[in-house]
């Protein structure tokens, strides 16, 4: 993940007086604003270009950045311009209809005095962060009563640690597979291993990118933040780290578990066919007997009782000497 250094010149535009008393308005239906001494978060949910003409006429951002804030196809990145840092996120939401963990994106303006979010709504830790702010005065000073990296961070930290019930998930998932395979019942365990492979992949390729822009965060100097970006960024790049090597791990389980319910498939399979193998092998000599017997060319004393009996005796026999000869072999 490189960080690029934007140096062209944004609109030339002011941002406002800085406030000093805090202050919660609501401009927009998706647009909410607190503001608390010098610091104000702008909270946009579902952005559409309504929004995003709303911020290119009160804060200095370019017009690239702003459209990237409704791209749906945007990688993590870093931005830094003169006046501001513009960063993508994409953090992972589990979505019920496609039954797969998908990529919510989240965009960060991040100035002197302010700090400014976009997002579709749906990451919980986020909104929930943001209302508690606006209900909560003290919520409000413990959150961004220092500096826009702090509150930057604060936010960062929520969402990484949502990460985490999904990543349990996944887990408890593996195990419930894990005992289906190795269980009396293991129907349906190839779809199973399937969606687990899938949600994996899926989760891996937002944590990867994820990982790289915030060690970006950790390794940099940064003029507006306040705090030392190396002990807060970095332990949020070290817990994505730790989320990125389990989901390593959990690939590695997975795929040892799919080659073991396969070698047991195969195994059952095989053992399947190999009695009706010998059930059919067995019949095959009676049913020749039972077929001669029954054909209507010559006269046979079969309607004697005696001769039945004997034919089913004898029909025993060879049973039980064909059972004996596969024994002998080792065949069962």
């Amino acid at each position: 993940m490189k960080m690029r250094r934007i140096t062209r010149p944004p609109v030339r535009r002011k941002h406002g007086p800085d406030v000093v008393t805090s202050t919660v308005t609501k401009m927009e239906p998706s647009v909410g604003s607190i503001t608390w001494q010098k610091l104000t978060w702008v909270n946009i949910e579902r952005p559409t270009e309504e929004e995003t003409k709303y911020l290119a006429e009160n804060y200095p951002f370019h017009t690239l950045d702003l459209d990237d804030c409704l791209s749906k196809i945007q990688m993590p990145k870093i931005d830094e311009y003169e006046d501001y840092f513009f960063m993508v996120f994409h953090f992972p939401v589990f979505n019920l209809q496609a039954g797969v963990t998908t990529p919510s994106q989240v965009s960060v303006f991040v100035g002197e005095h302010y700090l400014i979010t976009l997002h579709q709504g749906d990451l919980k830790p986020l909104v929930s962060l943001f209302k508690t702010c606006q209900t909560n005065e003290k919520a409000r000073e413990e959150n961004m009563g220092r500096s826009p990296g702090y509150l930057l961070y604060i936010i960062l930290d929520r969402l990484v640690s949502y990460c985490l019930p999904i990543l349990f998930k996944i887990g408890d998932n593996i195990e419930e597979v894990e005992d289906r395979i190795f269980g009396e019942n293991p129907r349906g365990t190839v779809a199973s291993v399937a969606v687990l492979r899938r949600d994996i992949i899926s989760f891996r390729r937002i944590i990867k990118p994820q990982t790289e822009a915030v060690e970006t965060l950790e390794q940099k100097e940064w003029p507006i933040f306040k705090e030392d970006p190396e002990i807060y960024f970095g332990d949020i790049a070290d817990h994505l780290r730790k989320i990125r090597d389990t989901l390593e791990d959990y690939k590695e389980v997975v795929e040892g578990l799919s080659d073991t319910n396969n070698a047991l498939t195969s195994f059952r399979l095989n053992e399947v066919i190999r009695v009706l193998t010998i059930i059919s092998t067995i019949m095959l000599p009676l049913t020749l007997i039972a077929s001669i017997l029954g054909m209507n060319i010559y006269p046979m004393p079969v309607d004697s009782p005696a001769v039945f009996a004997g034919i089913i005796i004898a029909m025993v026999g060879i049973i039980g000497g064909m059972l004996f000869f596969f024994r002998s072999r080792r065949w069962i």
